[in-house]
């Protein structure tokens, strides 16, 4: 059988998203001696985004992302083969990155890329670890294809475009992306490892604020539109909103874009469902 040591070596895992969430994410997993590491971003270092995206530092500004922060891995752990994947996710690669990978980590903030990884994930049947912020508060959950519930069965469509603002617009403290992208990290080792309860079926929400984290448990929809009992999904789509987010400037539709729903609308989608 093998060692906890030998199957995270084997791990190949795609973290999308080198921002707030994907620094923490893709530092832990370098750490825990996750053998393959791909990152996906198309975006250059920002002084702006510098509070909570750790892995880059001011000497990187307008570096490419995903250079950035594939130096900084291998120098914590030169076992590690980082690929980086300096793109932008669309229809017309998402499947091909995801089904090169064991798992997916989600360290987008942006609605169109959300619903198309969580899309691209279920249609693959690869795990996907889920993760947002958004001022003070964060949310986890963990999509396991065939297993438990995915994004769309909670939200099964992304909201009315300027209904949610984005993280330039409401800020976001940058110690919660720390916490979020730790969980998000923590999800995935164990995964990878077949240990623990994964949050597969329930959604962990953070304030920062209150000091408070919940579980909320939550099924799958069976009129869900990718995995449920007759889906109407079977095939990969960018949403129309990113029509609205590209209208509404520049960068509006990157990956460290727009904020999640987290612990408020998650109480209200479950109350709609219930």
């Amino acid at each position: 059988m093998a060692t906890l040591d030998e199957k995270l070596d084997r791990a190949r895992v795609l973290v999308v998203g080198a921002g707030g969430l994907g620094s923490p994410v893709a530092l832990y997993l370098a750490a825990a001696g996750v053998g393959t590491i791909g990152i996906v971003d198309d975006d250059v270092v920002d002084l702006s985004n510098l509070q909570r995206q750790i892995v880059h530092q001011t000497a990187e500004i307008g570096e490419p992302k995903v250079s950035s922060a594939a130096r900084k891995l291998a120098a914590l752990n030169h076992h590690v083969r980082v690929v980086p994947h300096r793109t932008r996710l669309g229809a017309e690669n998402v499947l091909d990155l995801v089904r090169a990978y064991d798992l997916v980590v989600d360290g987008v903030d942006n609605f169109p890329t959300r619903y198309l990884l969580n899309d691209a994930c279920v249609l693959s049947g690869v795990p996907l670890v889920e993760g947002g912020i958004l001022r003070f508060r964060g949310m986890v959950m963990v999509v396991r294809p065939g297993v438990g519930p995915c994004y769309r069965c909670v939200f099964p469509e992304p909201p009315p475009a300027g209904a949610v603002p984005t993280c330039g617009q409401a800020g976001v403290l940058g110690a919660v992306a720390g916490i979020v992208g730790t969980l998000q990290a923590a999800e995935a080792v164990k995964l990878l490892a077949g240990q623990g309860k994964s949050l597969a079926g329930r959604i962990l929400t953070v304030d920062s604020l209150a000091g408070e984290y919940r579980t909320v448990p939550w099924g799958r929809n069976p009129r869900c539109p990718v995995c449920g009992e007759a889906p109407t999904i079977t095939r990969v789509r960018e949403h129309a909103l990113e029509c609205a987010m590209r209208d509404a400037g520049p960068g509006a539709g990157r990956l460290s874009g727009s904020g999640p729903r987290t612990g408020p609308e998650v109480d209200r989608s479950r109350r709609r469902e219930e």
